[in-house]
């Protein structure tokens, strides 16, 4: 059964690799279940990022067949390509197609839906893969790093990471040092959102005591913040620099330094 699992996997995605067009996959991630991924493969690329979105997760209606999400991590999808990756943008699962709650970004079904899709993008491209994940998507990314199968990930990137321990799943409160993969953490100086605090996000690094190798980069500027300090627009997603963020994390996932 898992050999023609994995003849299914890369039937589905190697032409869309060979011919290097963006597309939607629908990967089987569970027995019934779908989850959508927005491939963005790219000749000559180094490693395939898989991006994880805030929020209820997901990448937002699709508009001539491209996400429409306003957050950080799928808004600039483009740069992280142009940077030299293949691009993944993780959608939400056919059983939860209105949303990921925080309390099911720590469950074992999205656990396996992550390990799966991680795997499916290994066995076609033959490329690592990094999670990267942003707000809510890094209590995601830091679950996967930690839970069975984090051996198949190349390393985590934690942008505006969930560092109140009044909410469900925050960084801070997961098993850090369990986590034995390099880890980026990447906070915005002027990040107004209380569950995201930058000295708390800063502290973190020290917690990953097993990680091979962990670094903090804390970065300011950006113009054009506007609405919730907690949403994408302000701060809290790079408003106004992202290109400079994306940068950041492609040069450290290239030559991961402490």
């Amino acid at each position: 059964m898992r050999r023609v699992l994995a003849l299914v996997v890369l039937f589905l995605l190697i032409p869309a690799l060979a011919r290097a067009q963006d597309a939607v996959l629908r990967l089987e991630t569970r027995p019934g279940v779908q989850m959508p991924v927005y491939l963005m493969p790219r000749p000559g690329s180094v490693a395939t990022l898989l991006l994880l979105s805030g929020g209820q997760g997901g990448m937002g209606r699709l508009e001539d067949g491209q996400p429409t999400s306003r957050n950080f991590l799928v808004r600039s999808r483009d740069l992280f390509a142009q940077a030299g990756f293949d691009v993944a943008v993780l959608g939400l699962p056919s059983d939860k197609k209105y949303g990921l709650s925080a309390q099911d970004r720590l469950g074992a079904e999205h656990l396996e839906d992550l390990r799966s899709v991680v795997r499916q993008l290994k066995a076609a491209s033959g490329l690592p893969v990094w999670l990267v994940g942003t707000s809510m998507g890094t209590v995601s990314a830091t679950a996967a790093a930690i839970a069975p199968g984090a051996q198949d990930l190349a390393g985590v990137v934690l942008t505006s990471s969930i560092t109140g321990r009044q909410k469900t799943g925050a960084v801070p409160t997961q098993d850090l040092a369990a986590i034995r993969i390099p880890v980026l953490v990447l906070h915005h100086a002027q990040d107004g959102c209380r569950f995201c605090v930058p000295s708390e996000a800063a502290r973190m690094v020290g917690w990953l005591e097993n990680a091979p190798v962990r670094r903090f980069i804390l970065v300011d500027g950006g113009e054009g913040a506007a609405g919730d300090p907690c949403e994408a627009l302000h701060h809290h997603g790079y408003i106004g620099m992202e290109q400079e963020a994306v940068r950041l994390i492609t040069d450290w996932i290239r030559n991961p330094a402490p």
